[in-house]
């Protein structure tokens, strides 16, 4: 697994990845409703913050996001 930097994406790329990534989550928000734009916003901006990076596992052709300490903690595991 490796991370592809965000900022390599175009624009329409980056959008639908995080749009694919927050629709397959499926986030209980209670008595809130908060709409898939807010939704990308604010993952958008975890990215650029390098609190959440995108992820590609070369071996099932695959990304997707996980945050950056849960790939620093990966990495070290991995033999």
């Amino acid at each position: 697994m490796i991370v592809v930097p965000y900022e390599r994406l175009g624009a329409s790329t980056l959008r639908a990845v995080v749009e694919e990534f927050v629709l397959r989550e499926g986030t209980d928000y209670g008595d809130q409703t908060i709409s898939l734009d807010t939704k990308v916003t604010q993952v958008e901006r975890q990215l650029q913050r390098g609190e959440v990076v995108i992820t590609y596992d070369e071996s099932l052709e695959t990304c997707t996001l996980m945050r950056e300490r849960d790939y620093r903690s990966w990495l070290q595991k991995k033999p």
